[in-house]
């Protein structure tokens, strides 16, 4: 089944309502007015307000997985509604998995 790509513009935040900063290595598609996101970029988590008994720990990156099986960019799958993003702090300790609020509705992708 198809899900709708994700771009740089799509919307999504780490579990404690940072927000990510959405760049990508993709020049070649652009669907929208925005890049589509690679499977091999990592995003930057800004405003995450996690806190451990030890102190602040905000989420500081996102690494994705779960792109598309069947549609490549230069051989590197695309994020999809569906990819999941792992949130990790400055140690790249896990802290949870990214929410995707909002992505382009126009193409879909396998």
């Amino acid at each position: 089944m198809s899900t709708k790509i994700l771009t740089t513009s799509s919307q999504i935040q780490c579990p404690h309502f940072g927000k990510l900063n959405l760049t990508t290595k993709n020049t070649k598609i652009i669907v929208d007015g925005a890049a589509v996101m690679l499977e091999t970029d990592v995003s930057k988590v800004f405003g995450c307000i996690f806190t451990t008994s030890a102190g602040p720990s905000p989420c500081k990156t996102v690494r994705w997985s779960g792109g598309t099986n069947r549609v490549r960019i230069s051989g590197t799958p695309l994020l999809i509604q569906t990819s999941i993003g792992i949130c990790y702090n400055s140690s790249q300790v896990p802290q949870g998995v990214a929410i995707i609020i909002s992505t382009q509705m126009k193409v879909s992708a396998k």
